[in-house]
């Protein structure tokens, strides 16, 4: 009896231990990459090449990513209607008070192209809880119905009134769009590529700015008050394709696993990388994915007790206090990044010189023809410097291409100002002082293209953990309207009244944007979504990172207990 006691409680004790040697192994058989200071694509099996020419190994995520940026070109095209559409004889006809002669033109101008500003910050603050509730599909789909609905309203209005709120409803929809593009690109893409396609979405806004130009420059010459309608009419047709494309496109797995919904996240994650469920490479994405899932869901229901459970208030609770969270460390470095990020990309002009570029060229003695034909070559030099970041993104990274991009961009500006201030008058009699002037716009628009344009719409989709991602892609799309609101009310007064002090307050704030990137603005090129808490240095103790370890370890072995040895 004694030897069958000892017997047994050998075997007790070997079968604890074996178990305990069975976690050990499924825990160091979890591939540590998070806390190693090297891109993934250098410590672990890559989907495809690095940089711009993984998108031709690629193909079903980048045609996602495409289709998904088409939110981008409705932008970018109701950007630059505006354009030419101010200056248009029928347009002032319509609508006499913006007419250069009428009094308080200048903040009524403003009004009308920031009041789309106005009704996105409104959209990309909605959005931030709507793409967590109803997936990152289903809210493009949303967008894209308020878009057509605002467009409609802006084609058929009949007084100021009614074009401002127009302006304002289309405002809401394309608010919607810019939020949830680069973040759905970003929950779909691989780390080798997700620069390079979350390019695509400036990319979409420069296209529809240059295609809303000279679909202008063209109409202008119509006799009729189609000559502005007819613009307004136009952006309908891209948006109906977005909207019947949405039901093609996959969910996001990331969201889907947040949702619990876990192999339906697999099979969508082996299906956008067109690669078998069981390759290793799919199963270690997966399982980092839901193991960030389970942490952040962990953290959540530490810090918010009881606001998990169903019930409509319990999730409107929560829902306003996951907003609040972006404002409590560690996540404000986080939001500190994607709202500065944005605010410095509208304060460095940019859209200052796409919306009254016709104006600023007048400044330089450029005649109206002139003006106009140059305003289209500045739109164009932005889409071929985003074709070449397609390129530089993923290959330079985002650090290096900010701070470049900072320095080109305050010489463009205070070379301007110098210029305009000494010659302001009497280009006639100096050519080349002017012409001159017009090559730093161009050479800043290049920049611009390349470091500063695509930049602000990717960090911000890479940086926050899944469940804040959505109301950080929110707070930094509502930095971008919000500041771009600001810009299209302040720069008319300021062309008007200042000159070229306008150029010098730019320039500060290139200097200013320059100094903050190099305090601020962290490295993301080549990291994975889930490895952004070391980028940051954010809960990367011993006791968080083994507590990831064994989160990502039991999912693990849940799933080889399940699928059984042949399928571990």
């Amino acid at each position: 009896m004694e030897t069958s006691n000892r017997e047994g409680s050998m075997s007790h004790n070997e079968k604890v231990n074996g178990d305990q040697s069975q976690a050990e192994r499924r825990r160091s058989s979890v591939i540590e990459l998070s806390h190693v200071e090297v891109p993934a694509w250098e410590t672990r099996g890559t989907y495809t090449k690095h940089g711009f020419m993984g998108i031709f190994t690629s193909r079903y995520v980048f045609i996602c990513a495409a289709f998904a940026t088409m939110g981008g070109l409705l932008f970018g095209y109701d950007q630059g209607v505006v354009s030419i559409t101010l200056v248009m004889p029928q347009f002032l006809e319509q609508f006499p008070e913006v007419s250069p002669t009428a009094s308080g033109a200048g903040f009524l101008k403003g009004l009308m192209t920031a009041m789309i500003e106005l009704g996105a910050f409104i959209g990309a603050m909605n959005q931030g809880w709507l793409a967590d509730w109803i997936s990152r599909k289903w809210s493009i789909l949303a967008a894209g119905i308020i878009f057509i609905f605002g467009s409609a309203l802006q084609t058929g209005s009949q007084n100021f009134g009614m074009l401002v709120g127009a302006r304002f409803v289309g405002g809401i929809g394309i608010g919607m769009l810019a939020m949830v593009a680069p973040l759905y690109i970003s929950e779909i893409a691989p780390p080798e590529i997700r620069g390079t396609l979350l390019v695509l979405q400036e990319l979409s806004i420069v296209s529809g700015i240059v295609i809303a130009f000279y679909t202008t420059y063209g109409t202008r010459h119509i006799a009729s008050m189609w000559s502005w309608r007819l613009p307004f009419l136009i952006q309908i047709i891209p948006a109906i394709i977005l909207v019947i494309g949405v039901f093609f496109l996959p969910f996001s797995p990331r969201w889907l696993a947040f949702k619990g919904r876990d192999e339906e996240s697999l099979k969508t994650l082996a299906k956008i990388r067109q690669l078998p469920a069981m390759d290793h490479r799919v199963q270690q994405e997966w399982y980092e994915i839901r193991a960030e899932a389970a942490y952040q869901k962990e953290l959540a229901e530490a810090k918010h007790p009881g606001l998990n459970k169903p019930g409509l208030w319990n999730n409107i609770k929560l829902q306003c206090k996951l907003y609040i969270d972006c404002w409590k460390m560690p996540i404000l470095k986080r939001t500190h990044v994607a709202i500065g990020l944005m605010f410095f990309q509208q304060f460095v002009g940019i859209n200052a010189l796409i919306y009254y570029s016709p104006t600023l060229f007048a400044t330089m003695g450029l005649d109206y023809e002139m003006q106009l034909t140059m305003s289209g070559v500045l739109n164009c030099c932005q889409v071929i410097a985003c074709l070449w970041s397609l390129w530089g993104m993923d290959r330079f990274g985002r650090r290096k291409l900010l701070l470049s991009g900072g320095v080109c961009m305050f010489l463009s500006h205070f070379i301007i100002a110098i210029l305009v201030g000494k010659f302001n008058g009497k280009w006639t009699d100096n050519q080349a002082a002017a012409w001159t002037s017009v090559a730093f716009l161009l050479f800043f628009m290049l920049t611009f293209g390349a470091t500063w344009g695509p930049i602000p719409w990717a960090m911000p989709s890479e940086i926050f953990p899944s469940s804040l991602r959505a109301k950080g892609c929110a707070y930094g799309t509502m930095s971008n309207w919000g500041n771009n609101f600001i810009i299209g009310l302040i720069t008319p007064p300021m062309i008007q009244n200042i000159g070229y002090g306008t150029y010098v307050f730019f320039a500060a704030f290139c200097a200013i944007a320059l100094v903050w990137v190099w305090f601020f603005v962290p490295e993301t090129n080549g990291r994975t979504l889930e490895e952004m808490d070391y980028v940051f240095k954010d809960n990367t103790s011993a006791q968080e990172i083994e507590h990831r370890q064994r989160i990502e370890a039991d999912i693990k072995g849940a799933v080889t207990e399940a699928r059984g040895p042949q399928d571990a």
